[in-house]
């Protein structure tokens, strides 16, 4: 897979060396590797791994079908890739643009996540950074858009609002006025959670489909953790892992 920058925008020779200088260091089984880069005056490119089953986002809005467990499994292997990210390495390195469009499927449908032009490296000093480069509207937290600070917890912010979409299939940005993803998932799980989950999801009867929907509100209850407006009340990316890897057990009973 061929990743070609455009040298007419001017943040295209940035975006280039950052990704190349994240790539080149990290590791991990859920992050997408670069084979080899391509580079002069007028071309700049990436050879990635190849991922047949492409990305997330045409998964989830296509005609294909992903289960619960397929789900949960993938936002599983992206909380793993940044758990890798904000804890596993000498330096804190913050995504700043998680999204369904840049994780990447392999043939095994494990999530691979991508796409790290605009990331940030924390040196070992800093607990943030400021920066004027936004990412996609609807996955920002409230202090990178409003402010441009970022640090960690805006990349669990953003996988919350991840997580929100992959089990409802609502994008964050097709919601009239003021109202939120979040906030209309929070005010519907309320009431019930067959509101808000993707009615495709729903396969069990009886016993079992109740199991199923505690499995999906304790999903939501994680992402809506994640959302949190203040970013110290944001879970960190290893407790998310733990929360999941238990929550994959008992659907696993269901």
């Amino acid at each position: 897979m061929i990743k070609v920058f455009n040298l007419q925008l001017d943040v295209a020779f940035k975006s280039f060396d950052t990704e190349c200088e994240v790539l080149r260091n990290l590791r991990h089984r859920n992050l997408a590797k670069v084979i080899t880069t391509c580079s002069n005056l007028d071309f700049k490119s990436l050879v990635l791994e190849y991922m047949p089953n492409g990305s997330l986002d045409k998964y989830l809005y296509s005609h294909y079908f992903l289960d619960i467990r397929q789900r949960l499994s993938i936002m599983l292997d992206v909380a793993c890739a940044l758990e890798y990210l904000h804890h596993g390495f000498l330096s804190a390195v913050i995504h700043c643009h998680l999204k369904p469009s840049n994780v990447l499927l392999d043939e095994d449908m494990v999530a691979h996540l991508s796409n790290f032009g605009i990331s940030k490296l924390l040196g070992e000093d800093q607990g943030d950074l400021y920066t004027k480069t936004l990412a996609t509207l609807g996955y920002i937290a409230p202090e990178y858009g409003l402010e441009g600070l970022v640090s960690t917890k805006c990349d669990v912010y953003s996988y919350g609002v991840m997580l929100l979409e992959i089990f409802t299939r609502r994008k964050p940005n097709e919601f009239d006025g003021d109202l939120s993803l979040k906030q209309w998932v929070s005010y519907s799980l309320l009431r019930a959670v067959m509101e808000v989950v993707d009615g495709n999801l729903v396969t069990q009867t009886g016993s079992h489909l109740q199991m199923e929907l505690d499995v999906v509100a304790s999903i939501m209850k994680v992402a809506l953790d994640c959302c949190a407006e203040s970013p110290v009340r944001r879970t960190n990316m290893k407790d998310v892992v733990g929360i999941l890897q238990k929550i994959n057990i008992q659907l696993l009973a269901c």
